[in-house]
Formats: structure tokens, sequence, C-alpha cells
């Protein structure tokens, strides 16, 4: 794999009362590629997640994103360095706009996030790059409508959309077309392809088609540790792969 590495982790191992979920991985996303995460239930890849981005402490190792050791910092630490993500299960504000959500998100670099309720004139300010964003990810003409009214495929676009509000380098994204049906698991790819042109993705997905049409690399995790990695593929003929989790008939 060449290229200048944007996150790296080495050693990586977290413990929970003497069990392993991660353990001493190893892993090297390069700037500007799009890396998939994938394994069955339990394999260490949500663990994984919250490690990179602050939500646990690791037991061991070390992890590195952009040159600046960020091991053991807390999400509010790392968030402000240029890494966003999204989560498996969806998390809105029901009631509020869409819009309402993006003024938001885009209003908390700033200080205003945390009084967004006193004066919706200083909100206003983020009107037009909070419709940018919903119309990036096809919610444009929903921008007045309450989160509740939405479709689940809608609401995790809408996630993206919060996500891209702090304009990442790194986007980490877990199980992002979970309970979806095909038309928008299809809608999520050719979403996912456009927010990746210009900053780095790292995805988990159960989805092999989702995998195979968006990474460039893939880290396929087993009971905590790296099994294998490589292109999709590759890692698709590898017989430990195929055994794991593929199965000999996967097309």
């Amino acid at each position: 794999m060449t290229g200048t590495p944007l996150l790296e982790t080495r050693a990586l191992t977290k413990e929970f009362r003497g069990f392993r979920a991660v353990s001493e991985v190893d892993l090297t996303v390069v700037g500007g590629t799009v890396h998939a995460l994938v394994g069955p239930n339990g394999a260490g890849k949500t663990t994984l997640f919250n490690l990179l981005t602050g939500f646990l402490s690791p037991t061991s190792g070390t992890v590195v994103f952009d040159g600046q050791d960020i091991t053991g910092k807390a999400p509010e630490q790392i968030a402000p360095l240029g890494i966003a993500r999204s989560f498996q299960i969806t998390s809105l504000f029901e009631a509020m706009t869409l819009r309402e959500h993006l003024e938001l998100a885009l209003a908390s670099p700033t200080g205003m996030g945390r009084q967004w309720w006193r004066s919706v004139t200083r909100m206003a300010r983020f009107k037009d790059r909070a419709m940018e964003l919903l119309d990036d990810v096809g919610l444009a003409d929903r921008a007045g409508a309450p989160a509740s009214s939405l479709a689940y495929g809608q609401k995790r676009a809408l996630e993206l959309a919060i996500a891209m509000a702090l304009d990442p380098k790194l986007l980490l994204l877990d199980e992002p077309t979970a309970g979806m049906g095909i038309e928008d698991v299809d809608r999520t790819i050719a979403l996912v392809k456009q927010l990746a042109v210009g900053r780095t993705v790292v995805f988990v997905d159960h989805n092999m088609h989702v995998v195979g049409s968006l990474a460039d690399t893939v880290t396929v995790l087993q009971s905590g540790q790296v099994l294998a990695e490589g292109p999709y593929d590759e890692v698709r003929a590898d017989e430990r792969v195929i055994t794991a989790y593929l199965g000999a008939a996967h097309e």
C-alpha cells in the first residue's frame, strides 16, 4: 500500500475484564482512500471505531492521526482535529427540522452550539451552508420537515450531512447501510462515493456489495485481530476469509 498514512494504529489493544475485544491491531489508512473494516459480530469492528474516536481508551497501543498521537484523547478533543463519525443506530432530534440539525452542527465548532436556542437570528448565519449540505445528500426539499418525518434511509443521509458539517479529513461510518432496502443501499453507495472525494473514509459494513463497490482497501477482523488485508478482489479470494466469512459460493 503506497501513499501517506492519515491514520495509523500500532499494537492497539482493548481488554474488558480479561477479554480482548481488540488485540494488537496494526492498521494503516492512506489519505484519500476508502478503507473498509469487515468481520462478523464480535470481531471487534465497533470497539476499534470507539478507540479511534475516543469513546474508549485503549488498554495498550497507540493511535496516530495526521502525524499526531491521539491515543486516549476524549471525543471532544479528537473531533476538532478533523475526524467525524456516524453511528450504527440513528440519533436525531425528532422534532427538529433537517435544516436546524445542520445549523446546530455547523455552530458547534464556534461555541454557539451550546446556546443555539438563544437566537434564531444568530443561527441563521449557517443557513446557506446547511442548505448546501442537505442538497449534497438529496434532502434540500425536506429542509423544513422534522426529522421524525423521514424514512430510515433519509435519516442515515441526514446523519451523513451532519458528519460532513465538520468538514472532516477523516469520515468514519459505522454500518451506513444497516437496515436499508436495496434502493437505499445503492443510493447510499453513490452518496458515500460523492462525499469521499477529497477526503478519507473508513467504514464498517456487512454487505459485501457495499464493500466491493466502495473500498480501495479491506481489512478483515476475526476475534479482534487482523485476519487479512488488501484490495477487495484479493481479500475475497483469500481462503481464510472465504472459510471464515464469505462462503465458497460468494460472488
